[in-house]
């Protein structure tokens, strides 16, 4: 076999490895797709289209069926959908308040889940991978020897370094440096690593796949928990700096004479203006309520009429709205999604934050934008972990599979 020869198998093998990917990418998207569907999609005939669905149905990695098409003519187009039961990755999320942990099959349904209410008790990485870990050895005995667990995802409310799944920084409980990743794996005992993202970076990749931006390819998402997180998604892909440690929204500078405090150490950061603590202040409430129940009391207090309330309100949504407006001029997003505390808060403060657009976006970007908290509710995070866990298999589903079996 000559070298040209060689050349040409690898560059076939690896297209098709790429096909491979693409069409189990699409069906863990859509949950169901037809053949059809798949051949627009992707340029290919449906000859080729076959063997691809063909190969991965063999793998065990989907399976195909006939659609119901009573009363409608013409000859069905075979359908292809994953197998969610089999198939499986665990989805952790760690946010300031709770913790949980869920199996998620492929194709991005929550088969089980587990949750656990989180103290505001400083570093406590000892109690946060002993509940995880218990949550996720109990999903995976409930799962049953026959299903497959093909990857671990988690998301952090703080900074993480994706190489080794370390928390370099939790500002609100005051994690610095904290192997979750590496401890959490060992409290497992499966085998595998665990991936640990950002949770608004896991976030916005969430509400793309699977959310309010699922065709849109350029959109910011917004994650307000104690403090607020962003991630942006810039031509179908995360944007997360060269350290994966980018798009840190809530720091951006928006009250630079005046500002509240920031844990950050500066004054003015989007996060102390419209956070949780400025949002309970406001209103009056502070030391009264916290957490998203505080915050959704005060939105309920302004919907009532209460004037501290929707003031607090007000006050929290301008400054929101000078954040947005930085934003979307600096990016030109088709979407901003809220999610977190905010997709409570925004419905009230949507004429401040409108008021700042309408009077600062440039008219080319603002044309277009639409603003709209997250569809996926209070999981978007938790979603987002869910793809980390996928991500090897969808990468490349044959070999990551033989790896795993």
């Amino acid at each position: 076999m000559t070298a040209t020869t060689t050349a040409g198998a690898r560059t076939q093998e690896q297209l098709r490895q790429r096909n491979l990917s693409e069409v189990l990418r699409r069906v863990h998207k859509e949950g169901a797709v037809s053949r059809a569907a798949l051949s627009r999609w992707m340029g290919l005939n449906r000859s080729t289209i076959m063997d691809l669905t063909a190969e991965l149905a063999a793998a065990g990695l989907v399976r195909e069926g006939v659609p119901d098409r009573r009363g409608r003519a013409g000859r069905p187009s075979i359908v292809v959908m994953p197998e969610q039961e089999s198939l499986y990755g665990l989805a952790f999320d760690v946010a300031v308040d709770r913790l949980i942990a869920a199996r998620v099959g492929l194709g991005g349904r929550v088969l089980a889940r587990r949750e656990a209410v989180r103290a505001r008790a400083g570093v406590d990485l000892e109690d946060v991978v002993g509940v995880l870990a218990a949550f996720g050895r109990e999903l995976v005995a409930e799962a049953g020897p026959d299903a497959l667990c093909v990857g671990i995802g988690a998301s952090y409310c703080g900074l993480i370094r994706r190489a080794d799944g370390t928390v370099r920084y939790g500002p609100h409980l005051g994690w610095v440096d904290q192997a979750f990743g590496p401890e959490l794996a060992a409290g497992l005992g499966l085998g595998l690593p665990v991936e640990v993202g950002n949770e608004a970076h896991l976030g916005a990749v969430a509400e793309h796949v699977r959310g309010a931006g699922r065709d849109v390819d350029n959109l910011i998402y917004l994650h307000g928990d104690v403090g607020v997180g962003g991630g942006i998604i810039v031509g179908g892909r995360l944007l997360d700096g060269d350290g994966g440690y980018g798009c840190e929204l809530g720091h951006m500078l928006v009250n630079p004479f005046d500002g509240r405090p920031c844990l950050c150490g500066s004054r003015g950061c989007l996060e102390a203006e419209v956070g949780e603590e400025a949002l309970l202040g406001y209103a009056g409430r502070a030391g009264e309520l916290f957490g998203r129940e505080g915050i959704r009391a005060v939105v309920a207090l302004a919907a009532t009429g209460d004037a501290r309330a929707q003031d607090a309100l007000d006050r929290v949504g301008d400054w929101l709205g000078v954040g947005i407006v930085n934003l979307i001029n600096l990016f030109n997003p088709a979407l901003v999604v809220f999610g977190g505390m905010l997709r409570d808060v925004y419905p009230g403060a949507a004429p401040r934050v409108r008021e700042r657009v309408d009077a600062h976006v440039l008219p080319v970007s603002r044309e277009r934008v639409r603003l709209a908290v997250t569809a996926l509710g209070d999981d978007t995070t938790l979603a987002g972990a869910a793809e980390l866990a996928f991500a090897n298999l969808l990468e490349n589903p044959l070999d990551t599979l033989a790896a795993l079996r």
